[in-house]
């Protein structure tokens, strides 16, 4: 399935107050190979123009299409909660059970503190996680985006245009 410019975004990839610049960039280089809008909620554990944030994004910053916002209700203004998967090791329900459409909105936490225990409360019918064994407390952030990012691509088709 094709998904044009002009129809937005393919999925949007939320980082709750994320904490590592070099996660942040990562993400963002996955945004632009899938064509995903990267959004990001302050407070920030660094700055916008970190090096180490340009650094891992590489040469693809200038393509990525994202946008920083002041706060989760500015977010939840713009984007509609009923579209959100939560990514959270506390869920129950694991993302190959989830069913992703394109224009879904897939939320991450910060890398120190997750996702606040009450918006996982709030929308738990939309938080998933990924399965791992009890050994390992959670995956790094941006390993566990592109798992979801194109587990979310997979199940809706897989074509990138």
């Amino acid at each position: 399935m094709s998904h044009g410019k002009d129809s937005g975004p393919l999925l949007h990839v939320v980082l709750y107050q994320p904490d590592i610049p070099q996660n942040t960039g990562n993400i963002g280089r996955t945004c632009v190979a899938v064509g995903a809008k990267l959004w990001l909620v302050r407070p920030l554990g660094y700055r916008l123009d970190d090096r180490y944030l340009k650094r891992a994004g590489m040469d693809y910053w200038q393509h990525l299409d994202w946008e920083a916002v002041d706060s989760w209700n500015e977010l939840e203004s713009r984007l509609p909660c009923e579209r959100m998967w939560l990514l959270t090791r506390h869920a129950t329900t694991l993302a190959w059970d989830a069913t992703f459409q394109p224009g879904d909105v897939l939320v991450f936490g910060s890398e120190s503190r997750g996702l606040p225990e009450s918006l996982r409360e709030r929308l738990a019918h939309r938080c998933v996680k990924l399965p791992m064994r009890p050994e390992v407390r959670s995956l790094n952030l941006a390993s566990t985006a592109n798992t979801i990012v194109y587990e979310a691509v997979r199940q809706f088709g897989g074509e990138i245009g």
